[in-house]
């Protein structure tokens, strides 16, 4: 796919190639759209990682009720947001002559040029394989604590490898497979398998969460100190993690009017499950709840169910979560404060810059906010997690 800017006109077009380039994808785009079904599965398999296990623990810290609003807050922010990018890309598409924008880098070369491109894409790359990386860390260290850890074997092999780097290594012949299929919609019914199981994970634990609280009923806070309120926000802004998917998601979507519709549902979905399961948690355990829920059960079936069970949700979430990545790749071309910048401060950024003749002061403001105290909050996230990280070394 091409970008080119005609002589006659001081906007960027965009335009399909009329003959092949050396940044024509090899292999066309598939013309098959996703459903509402499968679109809302690619959303919340987008959304959904393993920063779900650490929010009973971030309840912990915050309080129950703070981390509740944080929670929901975020989850109308990172929304409002996603359908900021939309409505930016359905303007430039009816308003100003582009076409293809289908990427959340192909808006920002529409809106800012090839630094805007740029600059996004460095992001997404950063963000989404980021994320990916993490899957396979957690997969592996899952893995070899539930088949391989003994008391006595120290040093256990397999094949002559460490079981995390034996774990590691098998899932690349596989992820290569999935992650060759270059369509969403054809990785929807890989979505659904994976949603399921997760959903069923965490039903379990959730069941757990509620026997053990009738019979404990530990102290709980409703409220933390304000000390602990960035650290909060930047788990929260983690957990929903698909900014960079909203975009691809729409275009692939057969309805693409309802595409609003399904996103507040999803994400209104996973808000009630992740306030339930981040509630759940701590009022089973209270102030022992510990930073990964599953290891308050110990060693027993139930942590091994529910751990086995987000590793398969998250190895099928890795194709996904890596299809923008591969975008950007195919034209050539940290967490927290980079999830900041790219879910709230760009598309505010965008809408802003793009409908700035018709935005009232209200909307002006409104965008303008954002952009501050996403830039606020970004660096206050990213100085609090290096001050969390310090502390852990020095307390080692």
């Amino acid at each position: 796919m091409g970008f080119e800017k005609e002589a006659s006109s001081s906007s960027h077009v965009l335009q399909e190639p009329s003959f092949p380039r050396e940044d024509t994808p090899l292999l066309s785009k598939s013309r098959h759209r996703s459903s509402q079904f499968k679109t809302f599965a690619n959303v919340f398999i987008s959304v959904v990682g393993a920063g779900v296990l650490g929010l009973p623990y971030t309840f912990k810290k915050t309080g129950w009720v703070m981390g509740t609003l944080m929670l929901f807050s975020v989850a109308f922010l990172t929304y409002y947001c996603m359908m900021l990018l939309v409505h930016t890309r359905r303007k430039l598409e009816s308003r100003h002559g582009f076409t293809k924008i289908g990427s959340f880098g192909d808006l920002g070369f529409a809106v800012c040029g090839p630094v805007g491109r740029f600059t996004v894409d460095a992001m997404i790359v950063l963000s989404q394989a980021g994320f990916c990386v993490g899957y396979l860390i957690f997969i592996s260290n899952t893995l070899a604590y539930v088949f391989n850890y003994s008391s006595t074997d120290l040093n256990p092999r397999i094949l002559g490898f460490s079981p995390k780097s034996f774990y590691i290594w098998s899932c690349f012949p596989f992820q290569l497979g999935l992650n060759s299929i270059p369509s969403l919609t054809h990785l929807a019914p890989l979505s659904i398998f994976a949603d399921i199981v997760d959903i069923g994970a965490m039903g379990v634990v959730m069941v757990e969460d509620v026997v053990i609280f009738l019979k404990q009923k530990p102290v709980l806070q409703a409220f933390g100190g304000f000390s602990v309120f960035f650290y909060g926000l930047g788990v929260a802004v983690y957990a929903f993690e698909g900014i960079g998917m909203a975009l691809p998601l729409e275009s692939e979507m057969r309805e693409q009017s309802k595409f609003g519709k399904i996103l507040g549902f999803s994400m209104a979905f996973i808000s009630l499950l992740y306030g339930s399961f981040g509630i759940m948690g701590y009022f089973a355990f209270g102030e022992e709840t510990k930073d990964i829920i599953t290891t308050n059960f110990g060693r027993g079936l139930v942590s091994s169910l529910v751990q086995l069970g987000l590793c398969v949700n998250l190895f099928f979430t890795f194709p996904p979560m890596m299809n923008p990545v591969y975008e950007v790749v195919e034209r050539r071309f940290c967490e927290a404060s980079v999830c900041i910048v790219l879910g709230f401060v760009l598309p505010a950024l965008f809408h802003l810059l793009v409908h700035k003749e018709e935005l009232g002061w209200k909307g002006f403001a409104l965008d303008g906010a954002i952009v501050v105290l996403g830039l606020v909050f970004g660096i206050s996230g990213t100085w609090s997690s290096l001050q969390e990280i310090f502390a852990a070394k020095a307390s080692a």
